[in-house]
């Protein structure tokens, strides 16, 4: 994984340390080297407490590429002397675990504790993460495990139960900036580029530490007459792809901004998210059905045509397919965020959805019940039943919830958009049914 490090001057490394790569030369050798995490590092913070009071539970790294989670993990061996032993879950299975754990049994049985390093522990199914709880208890090793997908998604909550989850922050432009000083400090001269190509190559490493390390050992190895600027960096490297998984959190991060930027009303951000996840391969038949879900959970019938519109949208990328047919879908997007926004036939839906469960067992009154035969007509199905076009206004005032049921109320449109007119006709039929059942 990536390593965060302070700007202080690195000490002078052997003659074999210049074909190591940066990121591995330039490790943090302490805790308080490592940048970009201070929230968790700090005296007061959950690591920072663990190792002050010597007391480190099993724990569980969450963060994205390149934050420092096997360094942090490393560091933390040496933190508190345990053997630090370090496994990938896409390369390790049952056999090999056993033979890990037969090892830090030995190593226990000898005075010394192993902390276990389990890089991509994701990676590990339900039986092969159900191994590590008898260890754990017992005391046998310190789980330690790195991922970057959301651990409630990915992991067991009975191996979650045994862990504490700390959340390593992506990092900032101003943690990279301190990664490109080292870096510069440690080749001993400075980075051929503008200051706007600089800032350039920290964007293109969006975030990971080791993928920055990456770039500016390449950029140094470049024979450059003059300091490159954006374009002459921009031609030389590949931008890195954005961090997208159409099946992880992020996926499920981004659709909720988008959704809550259309609910907040807000077209540049709505347009923002929804160019993110097409950038990041998103499917657009995906973005299409969840624009049309916005429609009816947001807007309702504050704006009736915001669905139809999106509807079209979607029909008109099935006709044209990527990249003309995503303009009406972003068109769609636009429309949705600018629209009246109302839930209250959503609200509704549950409310009824609520009560219908509660009371299933009531039957329809008499006089709305269909009589087909002679038999339930005898019985009063249909009885009295007043046919509204025939009443005044072709409005009766019946009642048509169960007998004994009070007439609730579910569907309560706010003054905004259409609704407002809806609302007019809810107040007119119920001061009609008032009067009707009055009269009655």
């Amino acid at each position: 994984m990536a390593d965060l490090f302070d700007t202080s001057p690195a000490p002078s490394a052997p003659s074999s340390a210049a074909r190591q790569p940066l990121a591995d030369r330039l490790r943090p050798r302490s805790l308080s080297e490592v940048i970009g995490q201070t929230a968790v590092l700090a005296p007061d913070g959950p690591l920072g407490s663990m190792l002050a009071a010597r007391s480190l539970s099993s724990l569980i790294l969450w963060g994205p590429p390149g934050v420092g989670k096997t360094t942090i993990a490393r560091l933390l061996a040496e933190e508190t002397d345990l053997a630090f032993v370090q496994i990938s879950a896409i390369f390790t299975g049952v056999p090999d675990l056993r033979k890990v754990f037969d090892a830090a049994r030995f190593r226990r049985q000898n005075g010394q504790g192993t902390l276990l390093f389990v890089d991509e522990i994701h990676r590990f199914n339900k039986a092969q993460q159900d191994g590590f709880l008898p260890v754990m208890e017992d005391g046998t090793i310190l789980l330690v495990g790195a991922t970057t997908e959301n651990p409630s998604f990915e992991l067991n909550s009975a191996l979650l139960s045994r862990a504490q989850v700390i959340v390593l922050e992506r990092l900032t432009l101003t943690d990279m900036e301190l990664l490109a000083q080292r870096a510069e400090q440690d080749l001993q001269r400075a980075l051929p580029l503008t200051g706007d190509a600089r800032e350039a190559l920290i964007e293109m490493a969006d975030g990971d530490g080791r993928a920055l390390l990456n770039l500016i050992e390449q950029v140094m190895a470049w024979k450059t007459a003059e300091p490159l600027d954006r374009d002459a960096l921009s031609t030389r490297l590949m931008r890195r792809a954005a961090k997208y998984d159409k099946a992880g959190e992020e996926h499920y991060n981004l659709i909720s901004a988008l959704h809550k930027s259309v609910r907040g009303s807000d077209p540049d951000a709505a347009l923002y998210w929804f160019a993110r996840m097409l950038e990041g391969g998103e499917d657009p038949r995906f973005l299409a059905r969840r624009i049309t879900r916005m429609s009816v959970e947001d807007i309702g019938l504050a704006d009736p045509q915001a669905q139809a519109i999106c509807l079209d949208a979607w029909q008109t990328y099935e006709r044209l397919g990527s990249p003309e047919g995503e303009l009406a879908l972003a068109q769609a997007v636009v429309y949705l965020a600018l629209a009246p926004k109302s839930n209250a036939v959503y609200v509704a839906y549950k409310a009824a959805r609520a009560q219908a469960r509660e009371t299933g067992s009531h039957p329809p009154p008499l006089h709305i019940r269909n009589a087909p035969t002679k038999l339930m007509k005898n019985l009063g199905y249909g009885a009295d039943y007043a046919y509204d076009h025939d009443a005044e206004d072709g409005f009766s005032g019946q009642t048509y919830f169960p007998d004994g049921m009070k007439h609730p109320v579910y569907y309560v449109p706010p003054e905004r958009g259409f609704e407002r007119e809806l609302k007019k006709r809810i107040d007119y039929f119920a001061k009609l049914r008032a009067k009707r059942q009055g009269e009655g």
